[in-house]
């Protein structure tokens, strides 16, 4: 009977032990700090102790539950801070960075529901220098006008993104307005990429729609997918679409990549347009070398071509030059320290330079920015 009792003991304990190990949750962070310098915010130079030069500072839970027949449970909560003073990001959101729970099938693929990225950061994003393995946020191209910089998350989304199917990959994203106005700020958008040995060549669409610029009250509905306050340099607007497509080449050591993004802004506000519009056609060219396991270094370039429509005032189309360089190099597998370097040219009647992530828009047509810092991950 004792002999009986003790192997149940044991079969019961191996169960609770190996149901365990099928069920995990796990706390993981980025910490990135630096000095920045900026020659010209408003016409004075600007020193700054900077959090998140090259990419967000933030922890997260990420789980997952083995539910058999390769079915699992995943979640993600993922907050965003500033090192600097232990602020909230993302405007005060205790997990604004993303927020999600879903399904994840080995065949079939992962259906999510939550506050996440759109398909054309997931897809597209990862190819420009915007990835956070390359530059991230600084190299953004002018306002984030096609969010591959991500600086908008959406609310109320449910998206799905498939399996590697021999290299190919897809997913498609809608995002509830949650309110009675259905069309009223929702967004969706849907991408797809391939990879094939040294290529990857990734494609993508977002829309968003607003609450009516011409009104004054763009985005007014606090509770739909898009909130007002994440748009970067008030590129509010009816609807907005984006399309971007890029491609990166492996050769060696080094990789060699092109992004193309076009996005359209119609019945907004920005750059003194009466419900008007205004386009972006950014074209970038970027590259980075391994030199050794733990150096690398990058450089982009990237064009930003304008076009502003219902307005008599503002004169010549508004256009962006900018050129990018960093270094990395990795002390250890979680940490390395970074040195980066960017200048913008601007032109136009009235326009001025303004890089994502300089402190604020230059007095002149040019502005210059540097950074030197460390970032560590756990």
């Amino acid at each position: 009977m004792k002999k009986i009792s003790i192997a149940a003991a044991c079969v019961t304990a191996f169960a609770a032990a190996s149901a365990h190990a099928q069920s995990s949750v796990t706390l993981y962070g980025l910490i990135d700090a630096g000095i920045a310098y900026t020659n010209n915010v408003g016409g004075s130079g600007r020193v700054a102790l900077a959090s998140g030069n090259i990419s967000g500072s933030r922890f997260g839970l990420r789980g997952a539950e083995d539910l058999g027949g390769g079915l699992k449970a995943v979640f993600v909560l993922e907050n965003g801070f500033s090192v600097n003073n232990g602020a909230l990001g993302q405007n005060g959101r205790m997990f604004g960075r993303q927020a999600y729970v879903g399904l994840s099938s080995n065949a079939y693929g992962t259906l999510t529901m939550g506050r996440q990225y759109d398909d054309v950061v997931d897809f597209v994003s990862p190819l420009s220098a915007t990835a956070g393995t390359f530059g991230d946020s600084g190299f953004a191209h002018p306002y984030d006008n096609d969010n591959l910089q991500h600086s908008v998350r959406f609310n109320n989304s449910v998206k799905y993104t498939s399996q590697n199917y021999g290299g190919f990959k897809f997913g498609g994203m809608y995002a509830f307005s949650n309110s009675t106005e259905f069309a009223v700020s929702r967004a969706y958008s849907a991408a797809a990429s391939y990879n094939y040995g040294p290529l990857t060549a990734a494609a993508g669409y977002l829309q968003t729609n607003g609450s009516g610029a011409k009104t004054g009250t763009a985005f007014s509905n606090t509770s739909g997918a898009v909130d007002q306050a994440e748009v970067k340099g008030n590129l509010t607007s009816d609807v907005q679409r984006t399309v971007a497509a890029g491609l990166n080449y492996a050769i060696g050591p080094a990789v060699l990549g092109f992004v193309y993004s076009h996005s359209q802004y119609q019945g907004t506000s920005a750059f003194g347009l009466n419900n008007g519009s205004v386009r972006f056609d950014n074209y970038e060219v970027n590259g980075m070398y391994n030199f050794t396991p733990a150096l690398k270094a990058g450089l982009s370039y990237a064009y930003t071509d304008a076009h502003l429509n219902g307005t008599t005032s503002y004169g010549a189309d508004p256009k962006w030059n900018q050129v990018n360089a960093i270094a990395r190099y990795s002390l250890s597998k979680r940490t390395e320290i970074y040195g980066e370097a960017m200048y913008q040219h601007a032109t136009g009647n009235k326009n001025v330079a303004v890089m994502y992530n300089a402190g604020g828009a230059s007095s002149t047509g040019n502005q210059v920015m540097g950074a030197v810092g460390m970032l560590t991950r756990f």
